[in-house]
Order: structure tokens, then C-alpha cells, then sequence
């Protein structure tokens, strides 16, 4: 058993030694955007593994019509890695979903002494090699086993949507063993959570300023729990059994974020397509652009819509009220508008070309008109004529 694995055990029984205030696990999560879609085959294996749906228990006492979104999902056996303190046993999980995207998560518990311990944890790095590098292998092998599965798959894929969550288990420790509720606690320790959420290992070098916006949106329910959410990374205090639910949201609302940057490159290639198509091919061709145009508009009302239904938390007012958080922190509002800008540009451009089409069909029976109307006019005087 590692040394982490002892503490953890330790802090279960109560028998923690003082020099170990914060136990608790860092989980990455990565969200690949794969393919264009996913087909409704359910997945039987990956990895050698079972794949069965992924399931959530909304523990938080609200009133509530339950409803989540449950994706395929895979558990990787454990692994042994060298970590920053010593050897540790990190857990894999992969989720499939039927937006053409796939979310990795690998979870690395840990025991230390000081919060800003944990700043080595952002961009981790084993004894044999980068976490991110470990993962992308990953990424690849079950892009290349769920071939058969994936609509339209990536050429390759890009580089992943990566976010930490740190999380400690509850309840929150000062430093003289004593337990204190937790947005006490956050105001206790700002200045060193928002130096490990902003990555920065000099404390002293934050400013006030930059430590209350990093530290600025936080959520609690019960008093020994807490969200805080920044960009990059987010720090969660709660008790082990609601952890999974809060970790959801947050994959879900990255890969969210993910998939519209998907979405976007799509919208940014198709508009420079159609640009540059207007612009050298002939009238004739423009057939061929009005068809791409049609499907595209159609294709991305279909995954703006697949993609909202992913993050329904009927009548689950604390998740909601997280995945709000989280959602202004991604400004994941601001991708939407831009892309519905785009759409609709998409859509003033296939309305200038379908006016265009019909203005050209309307040329065409008015001049077919006009030389059926001659040519009877013709005939007309050629009969006179013979008479």
C-alpha cells in the first residue's frame, strides 16, 4: 500500500498525523471532439473492458424531477505511476458520447502538508513521461477500436480540453487539527487556493485583486462543502460520496465547451469554403455550394440541440446553480453567440444564393416565354404568308 493509499485509510479512521492536513485526489479531465457523430449502437467493450452507462446520484436534499444525461462509459484498470510525492495508483475512466466526443478522466489521489503542495499537480509529469502525452495514446487507441462506430470521424484530432479539479475530502482541517465551516475556511485561505488554482507557485507574487477573481465564484450547500471555480481548474471540499456528482457537471460543461470549438472550426472552414467558391466558380457550380450550405445549417441545428440535452439537471437546484458557475467561467454563453453569428451568416449567404437561384430560374422562363411567343409569331406569319 502507497503512502497515499495509508493516509487516505488513516483519514477514514480519524488516526491522521498531524503533518498531513489535506488528503484528497487531483482528477483531469480531457474532452476530445473524435467525429461528426456517434451511431446509437450501444458499445459492448473497449479497451478489453465492459462498457455500461454511467450513473449519478443527486444527494443534495432539494426538491427535484430527476433527469441526467447517461452516457456509455468505460473503467480502465488501475495503473501504478511515480507522482510528485511518491507512488501512486491513478484510476482511468472514459466516457462516450453520441456528439461525436469522448471525455477522459484519470484520477491521482494525494496527501500533503500545504495547500500550495498541489501547484506540481497542474500540468503532472510521471517518472516514465507527461500525463497529457499518456493520455493522447489513450485518445488515439480508443479512436482507433471505435472506428466503426464514429459518423464523418476527425482527420486527427486536436489538441484535447483539458481542466483540473482538485478535490479534498470533507471536512475542512486548520492547521491546529480543529474543523471550521467552509466558505470560513476559503476566506482563511484565499491567497493560496487562488495560487493553486492560477497555477502560480509564489504566493506572494498574486494580487489581491487577481486572487478574489480567481477565487470569486464559489458555490456551498451544506457548510462543510465547497466549489470554487476559475478557468483553468477548479477546487472542490466535500465528502466522497456527493464528489462524483460535481465532477459531472464539471466534465460536462468541458466538454461542452469542446465540442463548440468544434462547431466553430467547422463554421470557420465552411464560411472560407463557400468565400472562396463564390468567388472563382462559375454560376454553375453554385448549385454544388448551395447544397453544402443546406446541409451544414441543418447539421449544426441538430448538434447545438444534441448538445443542450446533455446538460439537463431537472429540478436539481444546486447542480443547475454549478453548472451556471462553471458555464460563465467558460464563457460558454459567448461560444454560442458566436456561432449562432456565424450561422446566420451561413443563412444570410444560402438565402443571397437561393434568391440568386430563383432570380436565374425567373430569367430563364421569362426568356423561355418570350422565344416560344416569337416563335409562334413566326409560324404565324409563315402560315399567312403560304396562304
Amino acid at each position: 500500500m502507497s503512502l497515499v493509499e495509508q493516509q487516505q485509510k488513516a483519514l477514514r479512521k480519524g488516526t491522521l498525523p498531524s503533518a498531513t492536513t489535506y488528503v484528497g485526489e487531483v482528477v483531469y479531465i480531457y474532452a476530445f471532439d473524435v467525429a461528426y457523430d456517434m451511431s446509437r449502437q450501444p458499445v459492448r467493450e473497449l479497451l478489453g473492458q465492459p462498457v455500461a452507462q454511467f450513473e449519478v446520484d443527486a444527494s443534495k436534499r432539494s426538491p427535484r424531477q430527476l433527469f441526467f444525461y447517461r452516457p456509455q462509459m468505460v473503467r480502465l484498470p488501475p495503473v501504478e505511476r511515480i507522482g510528485p510525492h511518491g507512488p501512486v495508483r491513478i484510476e482511468r475512466a472514459v466516457k462516450l458520447l453520441p456528439v461525436g466526443a469522448i471525455s477522459i478522466t484519470v484520477r491521482v489521489p494525494f496527501a500533503v502538508g500545504n495547500i500550495e503542495d498541489l501547484v506540481v499537480y497542474h500540468d503532472l509529469e510521471f517518472s516514465n513521461g507527461l500525463l497529457n502525452d499518456e493520455v493522447e495514446r489513450l485518445a488515439e487507441e480508443i479512436r482507433a477500436e471505435l472506428a466503426l462506430f464514429f459518423v464523418r470521424p476527425v482527420r486527427q484530432l486536436e489538441e484535447a480540453e483539458a481542466y483540473t479539479v482538485f478535490y479534498l475530502a470533507a471536512p475542512s482541517r486548520n492547521e491546529d487539527r480543529t474543523t471550521t465551516k467552509s466558505e470560513e475556511w476559503l476566506a482563511l485561505h484565499r491567497r493560496q487556493i487562488a495560487a493553486l488554482l492560477t497555477q502560480e507557485p509564489e504566493i506572494g507574487r498574486l494580487s489581491k485583486q487577481e486572487a478574489e477573481e480567481s477565487t470569486g465564484r464559489y458555490l456551498s450547500y451544506y457548510d462543510n462543502d465547497l466549489a470554487v471555480i476559475d478557468w483553468d481548474a477548479a477546487l472542490i471540499v466535500d465528502e466522497p460520496k456527493n464528489f462524483d456528482q460535481t465532477l459531472y457537471v464539471l466534465e460536462l460543461a468541458n466538454l461542452q465547451l469542446a465540442e463548440l470549438e468544434a462547431y466553430d472550426r467547422i463554421l470557420d472552414d465552411a464560411l472560407e469554403r463557400s468565400y472562396r467558391d463564390l468567388g472563382e466558380q462559375p454560376l454553375r457550380r453554385r448549385s454544388r455550394v448551395l447544397r453544402e450550405l443546406r446541409e451544414i445549417r441543418i447539421d449544426m441545428a441538430r448538434l447545438s440541440d444534441e448538445l443542450s440535452n446533455i446538460t439537463k439537471f431537472f429540478g436539481d437546484w444546486h447542480l443547475a446553480r454549478l453548472y451556471e458557475c462553471v458555464s460563465a467561467r467558460f464563457h460558454l454563453a459567448d461560444w454560442h453567440r458566436t456561432i449562432d453569428e456565424k450561422l446566420k451568416t451561413l443563412d444570410d449567404l444560402y438565402q443571397l444564393l437561393q434568391h440568386d437561384r430563383i432570380n436565374r430560374w425567373m430569367l430563364i422562363l421569362e426568356t423561355t416565354i418570350v422565344l416560344l411567343f416569337i416563335v409562334d409569331l413566326v409560324l404565324l406569319v409563315l402560315g399567312l404568308e403560304r396562304s
